[in-house]
């Protein structure tokens, strides 16, 4: 039998609860038993007025953005439109049914003001991966590194060749982006990474690196940075950088020593891949971190002509012996980047060579350099022929698979702030979002109380 056609009648009194409709099983139930904020008032208690009218509570807007995050909702005026429309997102926000949403404007103030004067979000970051060793998700003996680009929002029509002369403190009175750039010209992360200039800089976000490295059509990009636990893949760390594998290999250093001050801990091993093989990173990593990176080495040939690995170096008198057994020595002085010494063969050997063809056919005498982290390459060559190296090449991916959760459920493909403090807080929001995904997944929730 046909029902009756359901009509409007408002009733008197409603019986609602949020806490009913949430299912147990929801995921910002699940993530909700590791958010703890008790600290942000403190924490931000200095850069509010002691008189006036009362402000937003810095604990919703906090709920609201990892609620967006976590859901992929890019845009935060579409993300007041979700929260206000969403029960669960209501209940996760402790809004209730008649509370009022934020103007998406508040975001934009408190993030260009207070949370960045008090670096909020970095702290809620390492307050969520401290809860990740808590629960056991760490033990800080295996970690690995990489970096991802994540287009920028700029405009290739709108940019200017590198070799332009650009105005930047007029551009900076107008954008803060501008002004942030110029702020960080010093930083080894951004404006002293690289002194090669750019093909194109980007006028509205110059910090933004013009980069073909996508193999495909080139953007502006800045590259995010993960340090992560390979137990669990637990992000420990992050960092923005520019796009440029000088600036890359940096933040991993960065990353290593701020984790060791900020959670006490120092991995025994790091994975990467090939990009952070340079001598001088390895050369860094042989004080107490055994390598499991392939080595970054260009000295093949070629052209038929001997290699390197051709030349036999005796460490105890300091010496290479060619492959016709002749010596070839160094004077001790530093050349090219002020890491490398030249040892050379004496002419009246090569003259008289009958492998000189295959050595040094265009040189009156052959040259070897050595970089002075050779000890350390050799460390990581050793390293790369052991079992456990083969399992942290296999283990590495897993930071593959949080890039590809942050690009693909995450939809972090693209940069919605500008300047370096944007890509900042943007990159430090996902990977707070990534690692509550973990726990709630991970770490079983307690059983129901008996009635």
């Amino acid at each position: 039998m046909m029902g009756p056609r359901q009509t409007d009648q408002a009733a008197l009194f409603y019986e609602f609860s949020l806490e009913r409709h949430v299912p147990a099983t929801h995921v910002l139930r699940n993530i909700d038993r590791f958010v703890d904020l008790s600290v942000i008032r403190s924490e931000l208690a200095p850069f509010y007025s002691s008189t006036g009218r009362p402000s937003i509570d810095p604990e919703l807007l906090v709920r609201m953005l990892l609620v967006g995050y976590c859901y992929g909702i890019r845009s935060e005026r579409r993300l007041c439109e979700e929260v206000h429309l969403n029960l669960a997102y209501r209940w996760f926000c402790r809004l209730g049914l008649d509370g009022e949403v934020p103007d998406h404007s508040t975001f934009s103030k408190n993030r260009h003001g207070r949370f960045r004067d008090c670096d909020l979000l970095r702290k809620l970051f390492e307050a969520v991966v401290r809860r990740c060793m808590a629960e056991g998700l760490v033990d800080g003996t295996a970690f690995a590194v990489d970096a991802s680009l994540i287009a920028a929002d700029a405009n290739k029509q709108r940019s200017a060749a590198g070799t332009d002369d650009h105005d930047w403190k007029a551009l900076a009175r107008a954008r803060r982006s501008v002004r942030e750039y110029l702020d960080t010209l010093d930083e080894a992360a951004w404006g002293a990474a690289s002194e090669t200039v750019p093909k194109f800089v980007s006028r509205s976000d110059p910090a933004a690196q013009w980069t073909g490295a996508h193999k495909g059509h080139a953007i502006f990009a800045n590259a995010d940075n993960y340090l992560i636990d390979l137990k669990a893949a637990v992000i420990v760390d992050v960092e923005a950088t520019r796009a440029i594998r000088q600036a890359e290999v940096g933040a991993a250093r960065t990353m290593i020593e701020r984790t060791e001050k900020c959670f006490g801990i120092h991995p025994q091993r790091l994975a990467a891949d090939s990009a952070y093989g340079s001598a001088d990173m390895l050369g860094w990593l042989e004080r107490a971190i055994e390598p499991h990176i392939p080595v970054f080495d260009k000295s093949a040939r070629e052209d038929g002509t001997f290699a390197r690995d051709d030349f036999a170096y005796d460490p105890e008198i300091d010496i290479y012996r060619c492959p016709a057994g002749k010596v070839l020595t160094s004077t001790g002085t530093l050349v090219n980047d002020g890491a490398t010494l030249l040892y050379r063969a004496s002419k009246r050997d090569c003259d008289i060579c009958e492998l000189k063809p295959r050595c040094c056919p265009k040189m009156p005498a052959r040259k070897v350099p050595r970089s002075i982290y050779e000890s350390a390459r050799d460390v990581a060559r050793g390293v790369a022929k052991t079992e456990a190296y083969v399992t942290s090449r296999r283990e590495r991916k897993k930071i593959e698979m949080l890039f590809a959760h942050l690009k693909r459920i995450l939809r972090l493909d693209r940069l919605r702030l500008r300047g370096p403090c944007g890509a900042r807080d943007e990159f430090l929001l996902a990977a707070t979002a990534q690692n509550l995904r973990k726990l709630a997944k991970l770490v079983p929730a307690p059983a129901p109380m008996p009635i």
